[in-house]
């Protein structure tokens, strides 16, 4: 299938992004975002030896001389709307922010793509993955109650990455394919193309993407080595002579895509086109 539209092939496989919704460091929502990387906005938070003690973090880290005292944060991971998606504050409490903050996102992208699942007549699939859970070790088990089966069942549920597109899948009534992506920095990436693919073969009609990470207590440093990845002064530099090194962030993401010609015949907005993907590995050759 191809037609032609603003002068360019069409190609039955060129996937549409419909929508888009997002958090970053510095930026609660893409249209922020985008102006501060026109504007070289640095989202980077620096934290005062105040802010961090009552974050937990320990006075003998605050005094080492490698210990870089910033981040890029959200600054609200902990605000969570249970009642938006019909949930307990208890059962909101146990879920991962992780899990939390995407799915708000997830529920944005749609919005903004105009798109309601509940009456959608196609099938809307989602693909994500998300960052290793910090919440469960720095929170929920220094908690220290005892739980019976169903409750640590329940606990399993909340913080588990495998759970991550199925509970929002469950709460928002998406019936197209639910896949957890799991491969480190590339994740949202795969994600993104696994989605893209699954629009190829006609598994959905709707196909969400994306990721999130944000570790837990938010306002953390970490500790610089030389020859490591990490930035010595807080600063990451992209695509400049004196970059140093990389600054760990926070975020989350989603793009909602269509085959382009359903979006064309839709009356979609389409921000931009993807004209092809591919994954491969490194195998033995990587670092």
């Amino acid at each position: 299938m191809a037609n032609e539209y603003n002068n360019n092939v069409i190609e039955g496989l060129d996937i549409a992004i419909v929508g888009m919704a997002g958090r970053f460091p510095g930026a609660p929502n893409v249209d922020v975002f985008w102006e501060n990387l026109k504007k070289g906005v640095e989202g980077i938070s620096f934290f005062s030896d105040e802010e961090l003690k009552e974050a937990g973090v320990e006075e003998e880290n605050l005094r080492h001389p490698d210990y870089v005292k910033a981040r890029g944060i959200l600054g609200d991971a902990e605000l969570f709307d249970a009642q938006l998606f019909d949930m307990s504050p208890r059962e909101a409490e146990l879920i991962d922010p992780q899990h939390r903050i995407f799915m708000e996102v997830v529920w944005e992208a749609l919005e903004r793509a105009g798109y309601d699942p509940d009456k959608y007549k196609g099938l809307i699939g989602l693909f994500a993955g998300v960052g290793m859970n910090s919440y469960l070790l720095h929170y929920i088990l220094s908690m220290g109650t005892q739980a019976n089966p169903a409750e640590l069942y329940q606990l399993g549920i909340a913080n588990d990455k495998d759970f991550l597109t199925t509970r929002i899948s469950y709460k928002l009534n998406l019936k197209g394919p639910s896949l957890d992506v799991q491969t480190a920095c590339s994740t949202s990436l795969v994600a993104v193309h696994l989605a893209c693919q699954s629009l190829v073969n006609y598994d959905c009609d709707i196909a969400l993407a994306g990721g999130v990470s944000i570790t837990v207590p938010e306002k953390q440093g970490y500790f610089y080595q030389e020859g490591m990845i990490l930035s010595p002064d807080g600063h990451c530099r992209p695509f400049d002579a004196r970059a140093q090194g990389t600054v760990v962030g926070h975020g989350a993401a989603v793009v909602v895509l269509k085959r382009l010609v359903d979006a064309l015949e839709d009356g979609d907005t389409i921000y931009a086109v993807i004209k092809g993907s591919a994954i491969n590995n490194d195998g033995g050759e990587r670092v």
